[in-house]
Protein backbone atom coordinates (compact mmCIF):
# COMPACT_ATOMS: atom_id res chain seq x y z
CA UNK A 1 0.00 0.00 0.00
CA UNK A 2 1.23 3.17 -0.91
CA UNK A 3 2.34 5.67 1.35
CA UNK A 4 2.25 9.71 1.67
CA UNK A 5 4.83 12.03 4.37
CA UNK A 6 4.59 15.85 3.58
CA UNK A 7 6.87 18.48 5.97
CA UNK A 8 7.23 22.24 5.19
CA UNK A 9 10.51 23.89 5.94
CA UNK A 10 10.18 28.27 6.30
CA UNK A 11 13.69 29.55 4.59
CA UNK A 12 14.80 33.10 4.90
CA UNK A 13 15.92 32.93 1.07
CA UNK A 14 13.64 34.62 -1.80
CA UNK A 15 11.27 31.24 -3.33
CA UNK A 16 13.20 32.60 -6.80
CA UNK A 17 16.38 32.41 -5.54
CA UNK A 18 15.66 29.16 -3.68
CA UNK A 19 14.13 28.06 -6.46
CA UNK A 20 16.80 28.17 -8.94
CA UNK A 21 19.20 26.79 -6.18
CA UNK A 22 17.39 23.51 -6.30
CA UNK A 23 17.12 23.35 -10.24
CA UNK A 24 20.86 23.66 -9.99
CA UNK A 25 21.06 20.91 -7.25
CA UNK A 26 23.04 19.19 -9.61
CA UNK A 27 25.97 21.27 -9.41
CA UNK A 28 25.57 22.64 -5.77
CA UNK A 29 24.49 19.51 -3.95
CA UNK A 30 28.00 17.78 -4.32
CA UNK A 31 29.97 21.37 -3.31
CA UNK A 32 27.74 22.67 -0.45
CA UNK A 33 26.79 18.93 0.75
CA UNK A 34 30.08 17.11 0.75
CA UNK A 35 29.09 15.29 3.52
CA UNK A 36 26.28 13.36 2.25
CA UNK A 37 27.06 14.02 -1.66
CA UNK A 38 29.87 12.24 -3.34
CA UNK A 39 28.69 13.53 -6.84
CA UNK A 40 25.47 14.15 -9.27
CA UNK A 41 25.93 13.60 -12.69
CA UNK A 42 23.55 13.67 -15.08
CA UNK A 43 23.09 10.46 -17.47
CA UNK A 44 20.44 11.45 -19.59
CA UNK A 45 18.76 15.15 -20.45
CA UNK A 46 19.83 18.16 -19.24
CA UNK A 47 19.51 17.19 -15.54
CA UNK A 48 16.72 20.28 -15.11
CA UNK A 49 13.89 18.81 -17.59
CA UNK A 50 11.55 16.24 -17.37
CA UNK A 51 12.66 13.15 -18.37
CA UNK A 52 16.28 13.92 -17.73
CA UNK A 53 17.88 11.21 -15.58
CA UNK A 54 20.79 11.61 -13.02
CA UNK A 55 22.90 9.56 -10.99
CA UNK A 56 23.73 10.69 -7.84
CA UNK A 57 26.79 8.72 -5.46
CA UNK A 58 26.19 9.43 -1.66
CA UNK A 59 29.28 10.00 0.56
CA UNK A 60 30.16 6.99 2.42
CA UNK A 61 28.53 6.59 6.12
CA UNK A 62 26.26 9.11 5.41
CA UNK A 63 24.46 10.20 8.23
CA UNK A 64 21.05 8.54 8.59
CA UNK A 65 20.79 6.66 5.31
CA UNK A 66 24.73 4.60 5.14
CA UNK A 67 23.13 1.81 3.45
CA UNK A 68 22.43 4.19 0.31
CA UNK A 69 25.45 4.39 -2.10
CA UNK A 70 23.68 5.35 -4.94
CA UNK A 71 20.70 6.32 -6.51
CA UNK A 72 19.34 6.82 -10.07
CA UNK A 73 16.48 9.52 -10.03
CA UNK A 74 14.16 10.60 -13.30
CA UNK A 75 12.56 14.04 -13.27
CA UNK A 76 9.32 13.50 -13.93
CA UNK A 77 7.48 16.60 -13.87
CA UNK A 78 8.80 20.09 -13.51
CA UNK A 79 6.17 23.01 -13.29
CA UNK A 80 8.61 26.62 -13.50
CA UNK A 81 5.19 28.70 -12.37
CA UNK A 82 4.64 26.71 -9.63
CA UNK A 83 8.18 25.93 -8.63
CA UNK A 84 7.49 22.42 -8.58
CA UNK A 85 9.69 19.08 -9.84
CA UNK A 86 8.81 16.02 -8.95
CA UNK A 87 11.26 12.92 -9.20
CA UNK A 88 11.33 9.13 -8.98
CA UNK A 89 13.84 6.94 -8.34
CA UNK A 90 14.78 4.38 -10.83
CA UNK A 91 17.76 2.48 -9.49
CA UNK A 92 19.56 2.23 -6.43
CA UNK A 93 19.81 0.33 -3.22
CA UNK A 94 16.41 1.92 -1.88
CA UNK A 95 14.49 0.09 -4.18
CA UNK A 96 15.76 -3.14 -2.11
CA UNK A 97 13.65 -1.38 0.80
CA UNK A 98 10.71 0.40 -0.97
CA UNK A 99 8.79 -0.84 -4.77
CA UNK A 100 8.28 2.70 -5.72
CA UNK A 101 9.97 6.28 -4.44
CA UNK A 102 9.04 9.82 -6.08
CA UNK A 103 9.93 12.79 -4.04
CA UNK A 104 7.87 16.17 -5.35
CA UNK A 105 9.55 19.36 -3.76
CA UNK A 106 7.89 23.00 -4.16
CA UNK A 107 8.96 26.06 -3.26
CA UNK A 108 6.10 28.85 -2.53
CA UNK A 109 6.98 32.68 -1.72
CA UNK A 110 6.05 33.67 1.56
CA UNK A 111 4.34 37.06 2.71
CA UNK A 112 6.84 39.50 3.98
CA UNK A 113 9.66 37.25 2.66
CA UNK A 114 11.34 34.05 2.22
CA UNK A 115 9.53 30.96 0.90
CA UNK A 116 8.19 28.18 2.25
CA UNK A 117 9.55 24.88 0.83
CA UNK A 118 7.42 21.65 0.37
CA UNK A 119 9.00 18.73 0.19
CA UNK A 120 6.93 15.44 -0.04
CA UNK A 121 7.19 11.82 -1.01
CA UNK A 122 4.96 8.84 -1.89
CA UNK A 123 6.39 5.20 -1.52
CA UNK A 124 5.26 1.88 -1.00
CA UNK A 125 7.53 -0.16 1.12
CA UNK A 126 8.40 -3.64 -0.48
CA UNK A 127 7.03 -5.30 3.00
CA UNK A 128 5.83 -4.85 6.44
CA UNK A 129 9.36 -4.54 8.01
CA UNK A 130 10.61 -1.63 6.13
CA UNK A 131 10.59 1.08 8.29
CA UNK A 132 8.65 4.38 7.29
CA UNK A 133 10.65 7.04 5.20
CA UNK A 134 10.86 9.34 8.21
CA UNK A 135 14.39 9.08 8.62
CA UNK A 136 15.10 10.72 4.95
CA UNK A 137 12.13 12.93 5.74
CA UNK A 138 14.78 14.09 8.31
CA UNK A 139 17.85 14.54 5.50
CA UNK A 140 15.29 16.26 3.33
CA UNK A 141 14.48 18.80 6.40
CA UNK A 142 18.40 19.02 7.13
CA UNK A 143 19.37 19.51 3.38
CA UNK A 144 16.82 22.29 3.09
CA UNK A 145 17.78 24.30 6.16
CA UNK A 146 21.65 23.86 5.25
CA UNK A 147 20.84 25.63 1.84
CA UNK A 148 19.12 28.29 2.80
CA UNK A 149 21.89 28.85 4.98
CA UNK A 150 24.12 28.59 2.44
CA UNK A 151 22.08 30.58 -0.25
CA UNK A 152 21.56 33.44 2.83
CA UNK A 153 25.61 33.60 3.40
CA UNK A 154 26.90 33.57 0.06
CA UNK A 155 23.84 36.66 -0.50
CA UNK A 156 25.24 38.63 1.81
CA UNK A 157 28.81 38.10 0.69
CA UNK A 158 28.16 39.05 -2.85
Amino acid sequence: MAAKIEVEVEVNSPADQFWEAIRDSTNLFPKIFSQQYKSVEIVEGDGKSAGSIRLISYAEGMQGIPFVKFAKEKIEAVDHEKKLVTYSVIDGEILNYYKSFGPTLAVASKAGGGAVVTWSVEYEKLNEDVPEADIIKELAVQTLKELDAYLLKNKKGA
